[in-house]
């Protein structure tokens, strides 16, 4: 018996995920549009970035006048199979040569983005690191600077100062370009403060203590020259700070220079830079600085943290090619070792 025609079963029966790739792929074909890498990206390739909340359209339109692909069409219709907003991920990417209009679709789907390798040296201050993260096009240099300088932002990083100074981990980073100011430096924290969670003593201080160590540490950085000398000047720095006696860093008088007045790095200091007046100035002002005058590596923090144990309060640069000190107990031993190294120099 015929089945009534509201009964018949449909005539369009549902199609599978391949099916309508190819059909996707015929129409792109019929349309005579390469799915193809572009021609004329450079061998080291071209880095693209995908705005948060950019449109399909505006990307796939950015894309084809960036050369990286064909056809802005073929690009959205690729992307409709793989459903709404086409999963992409904002951010950086690197278009390697010979990647076709599917491969992009699937980088920009992965979120495998493009990184910029930086090494912030030891002892370098913030300032520096500013500049540093800036010529490397990771963020600007204002950025990065008003993110250290943000008191939200030391507080949720359980920082007791004022800026991140100090608290910035020399280290080699990878960095998509770009980054965002606050990113990078919570990413520097963080390494900060794993690379003291592997010293046992440090879980014993509380966060005043910690900037007092910090503090010391970042003068130390920017005075040694010789790894086993570290834990020697830490010691002459505690002897000085026991007797009440100015810790006389010319450290912090470049300090003061560079970063407090924005002048270039002294060549030489003088008499009249001693007397610069600023709270950083060891050598008007007794005690500690306000904060760190550089970013310690993790020689300079055991340092401070294990320092040797003597009755030094004097040291002096004696083989600036080697970087070795001459430590002595009083003010006319340093004075004689001084005439010495001047006599050796002199010949």
């Amino acid at each position: 018996m015929p089945l009534n025609r509201k009964h018949r079963p449909p005539l369009i029966l549902p199609i599978s995920l391949a099916m309508a790739v190819l059909i996707a792929l015929a129409g792109i074909a019929a349309m005579g549009v390469s799915l193809g890498p572009s021609q004329g990206i450079p061998a080291g390739g071209l880095l693209f970035a995908v705005e948060r909340g950019e449109g399909a359209q505006s990307l796939a339109l950015r894309l084809k006048e960036a050369g990286l692909i064909r056809s802005a069409i073929a690009f959205r219709i690729l992307g409709r199979i793989e459903g709404a907003g086409y999963g992409l991920k904002a951010g950086t990417y690197r278009i390697l040569p010979g990647m076709g209009t599917p491969a992009i679709l699937d980088l920009l789907k992965s979120g495998r983005q493009a990184l910029v390798r930086v090494t912030l040296p030891e002892g370098f201050t913030l300032g520096q690191a500013a500049r540093l993260l800036d010529r490397q096009g990771i963020v600007s240099a204002e950025d990065f600077t008003a993110a250290c300088h943000d008191p939200a932002l030391i507080h949720k990083l359980g920082i007791e100062a004022t800026t991140l100074e100090g608290y910035l981990f020399p280290d080699t980073y990878y960095f998509p370009p770009s980054t965002e100011g606050a990113e990078a430096a919570r990413t520097m924290v963080r390494n900060f403060r794993q690379q003291l969670s592997s010293i046992p003593e440090v879980s014993a201080l509380g966060p005043a203590e910690l900037q007092e160590r910090l503090i010391l540490a970042s003068i130390i950085e920017r005075e040694y020259k010789v790894d086993e000398e570290a834990p020697v000047i830490a010691s002459v720095f505690l002897n000085r700070l026991r007797i009440r006696m100015a810790l006389q860093s010319c450290a912090t008088v470049v300090y003061v220079i560079t970063e407090r007045l924005g002048k270039p790095h002294p060549e030489v200091i003088y008499d009249r830079d001693l007397k610069l007046p600023d709270p950083y100035n060891t050598y008007l002002k007794p005690g500690l600085p306000p904060g760190p005058i550089s970013n310690p590596g993790r020689i300079a923090l055991l340092a401070a943290l294990h320092p040797a144990k003597s009755n030094f309060l004097y040291f002096r640069l004696v083989d600036a090619e080697a970087g070795k000190h001459h430590f002595s107990q009083t003010l006319e031993e340093h004075l004689d070792a001084g005439k010495l190294f001047i006599k050796r120099v002199g010949g």
